[in-house]
């Protein structure tokens, strides 16, 4: 979240599962790692920031099924945390997706997103509401 207020969002790769479709930065732990640790290389890999995991605030969860392609039933279920973060170095970077864009937080619930985001930015909503970081 940057110091006027807008949060970062990117938007998945085209040819992916949820292609085109808006969302949290972020990805999966790694064996060995805490949540936090995960976020940080994650946000390293696909945006090309430095995050000390100290300065990751947890805002919330969400939670379903491990898939939701016909091609593709079962899988495990699917935990995303969301985190809070105001301090990052490097300027944000589209490695891995097709786009990035700031976004006022009212205005992320109304973008193309993958089911699991929706309670995501509910909850951000919440928490910024709640807390003035």
């Amino acid at each position: 979240m940057r110091g006027d207020g807008l949060v970062l969002m990117q938007q998945r790769p085209r040819a992916s599962q949820h292609g085109g479709l808006w969302e949290f930065p972020g990805g999966k732990v790694e064996a060995g790692e805490t949540p936090e640790a995960a976020a940080a290389r994650e946000l390293h890999e696909e945006l090309g920031v430095e995050i000390a995991p100290g300065h990751l605030l947890p805002v919330g969860f969400a939670s379903g099924p491990g898939s939701i392609v016909p091609e593709k039933p079962g899988g495990r279920a699917i935990v995303i945390l969301l985190y809070a973060c105001r301090a990052w170095q490097g300027d944000p970077t589209a490695h891995e997706a097709e786009a990035l864009d700031w976004y006022a937080p009212t205005a992320i619930s109304g973008l193309a997103m993958p089911p699991l985001d929706y309670p995501l930015a509910d909850a951000l909503s919440t928490f910024l509401r709640e807390k003035a970081i």
